[in-house]
């Protein structure tokens, strides 16, 4: 292919690293390709809360419209942040190899919060720390509020927004005792903090940690150079959860969370449904062969329904 091939990215620190991770992997295959800066709601809208906005599609719109109008070949998103269904006309060309999966808690850098966690580096230690007094935690998912409630009832949680840069200066500018990131993110930038500790206890969103690439449907040319880049074992866990997701009719405001494991001859997967204040919480797992995964993520999410899902899916449906 002699075209330059046009990626489309937001220009915060991590999608510019994605993108330019895409960049590279074609280029090191003998293909031409440039970035190309798109602008989204997400990044323009630092105030309101993403689930009042409609999280899922607010950071990938702008790039899926600029891909439609042909004014990028292809768009590099953090796959958790796309929607189940994609528009008519893109497609998944390629899903690379997954970074870190968990979530972290990162402690207040300059308060007293400090002094609290100097002592204690390791997630098992934070159940006592936490259980001995009422903290304020910040994050801006759903999922993250009602799975730390579950664990805290007793804690406050804050709404944070922005970049990754965004939200760790506000961290710094905050009296909250920590907040919650995802690890991939904070990583990839080299801005993980020394004392950041990981919440293995906490089950990932759908497709954390990786990276996805879409282009048009039309496009075949793009679609089999960039499919090169796929990663198999990935692109069939994140599959699988997001089948999941997508069969509970999983949206910005329902804290749902999935996470598929390659175990030497099949799939481990884990799934949850809470209640957004952490009241109310059920979970599944189940191996899968690896040569069965079509449709297993949704007969997941049918077989947590029947088990006491439905109670909490229908406390959305009333505004609960």
């Amino acid at each position: 292919m002699d075209n330059i091939i046009r990626i489309g990215t937001r220009e915060s620190e991590l999608a510019v690293w994605q993108a330019t991770l895409v960049k590279e992997l074609l280029e090191d295959a003998g293909v031409k390709a440039a970035l190309v800066f798109i602008k989204s709601e997400g990044d323009t809208d630092l105030v309101t809360p993403l689930y009042e906005m409609g999280v899922q599609g607010i950071f990938t719109r702008s790039l899926d419209i600029a891909l439609l109008d042909q004014r990028i070949d292809i768009a590099v998103h953090s796959m958790k942040d796309v929607p189940t269904q994609l528009p008519a006309g893109i497609v998944q060309a390629a899903v690379l190899k997954r970074g870190n999966h968990k979530d972290l808690f990162v402690p207040h850098p300059v308060t007293k919060a400090d002094e609290l966690f100097s002592r204690s580096l390791k997630e098992k230690d934070l159940p006592e720390i936490f259980e001995s007094a009422v903290h304020t935690i910040a994050t801006s998912s759903i999922r993250r509020k009602a799975q730390w409630l579950h664990r805290y009832p007793q804690h406050q949680l804050d709404n944070l927004r922005g970049n990754v840069n965004t939200r760790l200066k506000k961290l710094s500018d905050s009296n909250w005792s920590g907040a919650i990131f995802a690890a991939a993110g904070l990583e990839r930038i080299k801005l993980r903090p020394t004392n950041a500790i990981e919440l293995d206890w906490m089950l990932p969103a759908p497709a954390q940690g990786a990276i996805m690439i879409v282009c048009r449907a039309t496009d075949e040319p793009v679609f089999n150079i960039v499919s090169t880049l796929n990663h198999e074992e990935t692109s069939a866990c994140t599959y699988i959860e997001k089948d999941f997701l997508r069969a509970l009719m999983g949206g910005c405001s329902t804290p749902i969370s999935a996470l598929a494991q390659y175990d030497k001859k099949d799939i481990y997967f884990r799934g949850s449904l809470l209640s957004p204040d952490g009241k109310q919480k059920i979970e599944i797992e189940k191996y899968v062969a690896k040569d069965a995964v079509t449709s297993f993520g949704a007969r997941m999410a049918q077989e947590l329904l029947e088990n006491g899902g439905k109670e909490i899916a229908a406390s959305f449906k009333d505004g609960k």
